[in-house]
């Protein structure tokens, strides 16, 4: 028997699996406008939808420690961050700000 709905957060992971395009527009808004633990969250979120085992496995870290670095109170170092980012086929990228004149 199916369910007649699926969570929030389901819902999400699918939209990210469907659409990596919109994973990368979401995760550079919280890059944007959120907190450490909401970059965190939205990673986690990223890499569930990739399969965090595959992701894991490509940016060469133990699945445990992958799980403990997208926690909210994780804090990966640069190279990991890149790393998880290139696994799920997106990299890190600086624009400048613009300022009113």
């Amino acid at each position: 028997m199916t369910r007649p709905y699926i969570s929030h957060e389901e819902a999400t992971i699918a939209s990210f699996r469907r659409d990596p395009d919109f994973a990368a527009e979401y995760l550079n808004t919280v890059l944007e406008d959120g907190t450490q633990e909401e970059l965190m969250l939205a990673l986690r979120r990223i890499a569930e939808a990739f399969g965090m085992k595959d992701v894991a496995e490509t940016a060469n870290l133990n699945p445990k420690t992958l799980y403990r670095t997208l926690s909210p109170a994780g804090n990966p170092e640069l190279r990991s961050f890149q790393a998880i980012l290139g696994a799920m086929g997106m990299r890190l990228a600086v624009t400048p700000l613009t300022r009113a004149q």
